[in-house]
């Protein structure tokens, strides 16, 4: 019998095994114990299920529930049976899972007829328990891809049959699980028996379904209240479902039927819209507000968000002046470090917090101050001699990641301020079970621009990720809630427009890199949509802070 040889990177070792044998045989040969169950493992790099038959000689590293391949593992297979248990329970309505919120995501019930109650929660929690109690094998099948597709449409799964159907591949992979098909856009755990923990509660006019807290899957994360998220949210879902571009599958009908222009146009008016509408209540309060604060995190547009956000008030007579927090860092060997040793510039600490109250209360006395510069690649401050001095009917714009944190302005009234706080919610679904994450959204646009402006390759931007990630949760998101008003910086179209600018840094990512794994994860999302032409977007766009062509002066 031919023989491979696998390096295990868990143990060190490299041993021999007959070809064919699967990831979960090298894993119970090995021995592997990690904090969860092992639950799929990278393959020279690349996630894999256990299931999987090893042919060729391979570098193995097996993950669990813990690493964020595996969470996602864990997040789909829990959808997969909260699907199941609904589809049981009430085989005439159609389950979605809308978006990520609140620590957990929030689902609908269309069809139902009524309002859900709690007895509805509790049946569907019990038919989910007995599901993962009676540990179902989730079965990976290639199918002819008419086949699947009908079996997809019999099932009421329409917009995954349509989604599948453009691609226009002869095979698709499904997976099963008793009895039930389904496919979540990407791998699933062994089985349902490793679905530890869950919760259900009623949320607005749906449910919340609530996952466990990463690196601790024996507590639930706690459910928070976002009612101004949750209303932005809302407002995007009714004008995607109004535009009938809910999903990536109706998304492609526009652009292969020719329309994309009209998908750029549109939501290009309803940005335009929303940004008058935001300076109009500025003006309102025109006799009090003298500072506009845009916050936000990492690639959510902020800085074009702010421009056009002056164009807006200047048309309703207010001039404005914009700052950018970033010039008020301190000073490099001032900057605080985290738990690595790794400077924190996500940290608040890192603003000279005492040093930009003080000018901007000289500023709002009617002083004339010159503004700070800040020099990225010395880590230095300076001043080249920039004045500023605020007149009557002028109002100042500052935009920076910590604009709605209760301790960036401590010696500023608050009725002085207006407070604005940006994210790109994705308002596109893949389909009926799978909501596209921001984080994912503005990654695409971060890489983007830092592989045109800044030098960086789609490796350093993804390996720094984490980091950001890690940055925002702390010291941006618990304050989102603070904000007077929320804007949804994403667009119907830009995932289709950004994809022909994203691919060739992501295939460039090199095997033998760590971040292989998560390039080919965003190119197999990626290759979902029908690229679109970008010739239509204005030069005012939000996106054109990444691809290009803007007519602001950064």
């Amino acid at each position: 019998m031919k023989q491979v040889e696998i390096l295990c990177k868990n143990t060190g070792r490299k041993c021999t095994y007959p070809m064919g044998i699967t990831l979960e045989e090298i894993a119970r040969d090995q021995n592997i114990q990690l904090r969860t169950p092992v639950c799929g493992a990278l393959v020279n790099n690349k996630l894999k299920e256990l299931s999987f038959t090893v042919i060729k000689s391979k570098t193995v590293e097996f993950v669990d529930m813990n690493h964020p391949d595996g969470r996602r593992m864990y997040i789909r297979s829990l959808i997969f049976v909260f699907y199941a248990a609904v589809n049981e329970l009430f085989p005439d309505a159609n389950m979605s899972i809308e978006h990520g919120i609140s620590n957990g995501y929030y689902a609908e019930l269309k069809g139902l007829g009524r309002v859900m109650t709690d007895d509805d929660i509790f049946a569907i929690e019990q038919s989910m328990k007995e599901i993962i109690r009676k540990n179902y094998t989730f079965e990976k099948l290639g199918l002819p891809t008419e086949e699947a597709v009908a079996i997809l449409r019999e099932q009421g799964l329409a917009d995954k049959a349509l989604l599948f159907e453009q691609q226009g591949t002869l095979y698709t992979f499904v997976y099963r699980m008793n009895g039930l098909v389904n496919y979540l856009y990407g791998h699933l755990l062994p089985s349902t028996g490793y679905i530890t923990n869950f919760g259900l509660e009623l949320y607005y006019e749906g449910l919340l379904l609530r996952v466990p807290h990463p690196g601790d899957y024996k507590t639930l994360q706690d459910s928070l209240r976002q009612d101004k998220l949750f209303s932005v949210y809302q407002e995007h879902k009714d004008w995607a479902e109004i535009l009938q571009v809910a999903t990536i599958a109706e998304l492609n009908s526009f652009t292969m039927n020719g329309k994309a222009g009209d998908i750029i146009k549109i939501s290009e008016a309803l940005h335009e819209k929303k940004v008058a509408e935001i300076a109009n209540q500025i003006s309102h309060r025109r006799d009090e507000v003298r500072i506009v604060l845009v916050a936000g995190p990492s690639s959510s547009g902020k800085t074009t968000f702010s421009k056009r956000l002056g164009v807006q008030l200047a048309v309703n007579g207010l001039w404005p002046h914009q700052i950018s927090l970033d010039d008020y860092f301190v000073d490099r060997e001032h900057t605080p470090k985290d738990e690595n040793g790794e400077y924190d510039f996500e940290a608040l600490e890192a603003i000279d917090v005492e040093f930009f109250n003080s000018q901007l209360l000289e500023l709002l006395e009617g002083k004339a101050v010159e503004i700070p510069k800040f020099n990225f690649k010395t880590g230095e401050r300076y001043f080249d001699g920039h004045m500023l001095q605020l007149k009557p009917g002028n109002i100042l714009i500052i935009e920076g990641i910590h604009g709605l944190n209760p301790g960036l302005l401590p010696h500023i009234e608050s009725r002085l301020t207006y407070k604005i706080f940006l994210s790109a919610l994705t308002q596109v679904s893949v389909d009926e079970h799978t909501h596209i994450s921001t984080s994912d959204n503005r990654l695409i646009r971060r890489m983007i621009r830092d592989s045109k402006y800044r030098g960086y390759s789609a490796v350093d931007t993804i390996k720094r990720w984490p980091l950001v990630r890690k940055g925002e949760e702390k010291n941006i998101f618990p304050y989102q809630e603070n904000a007077d008003i929320m804007f949804n910086s994403a667009t119907l179209y830009e995932l289709a427009v950004l994809k022909k600018y994203a691919e060739p840094l992501l295939q460039s990512v090199p095997e033998n890199r760590e971040e292989y794994a998560e390039s080919t994860r965003l190119l197999k999302f990626l290759s979902y949509f029908k690229p679109m032409d970008d010739s239509e977007i204005p030069p005012t766009s939000l996106l054109r802070e990444f691809l290009g062509g803007s007519s602001f002066t950064y």
